[in-house]
């Protein structure tokens, strides 16, 4: 993945509202049909990065299997920067696609 590109991921699944690792993981791999894969190894110091940032807040719950978690959830701080992220990745993805895929020939 892209550097930041997980950052927006988990941003953008705590959107949808307050999850634990294992779900965020899921949700991420699931939405991209196993395309993005996330390791535990990346996620983690992720998750613990956006809290040191004040873009995500964790708490303590009981998981569906009924266990203790960690669960995390956007920050009215986390808004902005997600909106912020996703403005830029768009300008990036645009901006590359139009060097990948120009609309029409430059002399040469």
């Amino acid at each position: 993945m892209l550097q930041g590109t997980l950052d927006m991921l988990v941003l953008q699944t705590l959107a949808l509202g307050p999850a634990h690792g294992h779900t965020i993981t899921h949700v991420i791999e699931h939405r991209s049909e196993d395309v993005l894969q996330v390791e535990h190894g990346s996620l983690y110091p992720a998750l613990h990065r956006l809290e040191d940032r004040g873009w995500i807040a964790s708490f303590w719950g009981t998981s569906e299997n009924n266990r203790k978690a960690k669960y995390y959830r956007l920050t009215q701080a986390g808004r902005k920067q997600l909106i912020a992220q996703t403005a830029r990745w768009e300008q990036l993805v645009s901006a590359i696609g139009r060097i990948l895929k120009p609309a029409t020939e430059e002399p040469r």
